[in-house]
């Protein structure tokens, strides 16, 4: 076992912390969420260039079916959690947020934008590790919520410190659809199909998993 997993064992009572404040940060009037959302008002009135960067981007979207719930069209009509279920990119994903219990915090929340793990991210960890964050949900909900940003970034939005669901901050670089996510312990992680939305969502598809500072 890495030491970074035997460390997520000292996070249990800062992650018990997190799971019971998730549904007010999902529903909070906070400022990263209210900049988000005046952001994306004033872009509406852009015309063709809103339109373009309201479609999908990124090498893996091709690999999104192109019809029924997993789709583009099909997700936008689910909240985010559903909507992951259905899509074959993120099924350890799907399987990570019900063994946190968090499906319905984040499908009843007005505004997010999730940096969803994509299946490989999860196959690079090793399986025992994995397994173990999977039994520890303290941790577990640490890791998730750090992937889950309050308010619907767009594309152009993306660049910067944003505060998540944990608490922390998550840096993200880059431009147009070029982006790289700080993944923690040095490491980077990019895009793999992004501006992904859903009913209540804006999901970016990533190549890793993103680790918590203090983890």
């Amino acid at each position: 076992m890495t030491s970074k997993t035997r460390k997520l064992s000292g996070l249990a009572a800062l992650a018990l912390t997190m799971s019971v404040s998730l549904a007010a940060c999902g529903s909070s009037d906070n400022s990263p969420q209210a900049g988000n959302d005046s952001g994306m008002k004033s872009s509406e009135t852009t015309g063709g260039t809103d339109q373009a960067m309201n479609q999908p981007f990124g090498p893996a979207c091709d690999q999104v079916p192109a019809t029924g719930d997993g789709s583009f069209q099909g997700m936008a009509t689910a909240p985010v959690a559903s909507a992951a279920s259905a899509n074959p990119l993120l099924s350890t994903l799907v399987t990570a947020v019900g063994a946190a219990d968090l499906v319905e915090p984040l499908n009843s929340a007005p505004a997010l934008t999730v940096l969803a793990p994509a299946n490989p991210a999860f196959d690079a960890i090793p399986k025992k590790d994995l397994n173990g964050l999977l039994k520890n949900k303290p941790a577990l909900t640490t890791v998730l919520t750090h992937h889950v940003i309050p308010g619907k970034l767009s594309p152009d939005q993306l660049a910067g410190d944003h505060q998540t669901l944990a608490k922390d901050t998550v840096t993200i670089s880059g431009s147009g659809e070029n982006f790289t996510i700080d993944a923690g312990n040095g490491n980077t992680a990019k895009i793999l199909c992004g501006n992904i939305q859903t009913a209540n969502a804006t999901v970016y598809v990533i190549d890793s998993v993103l680790m918590p500072a203090k983890m």
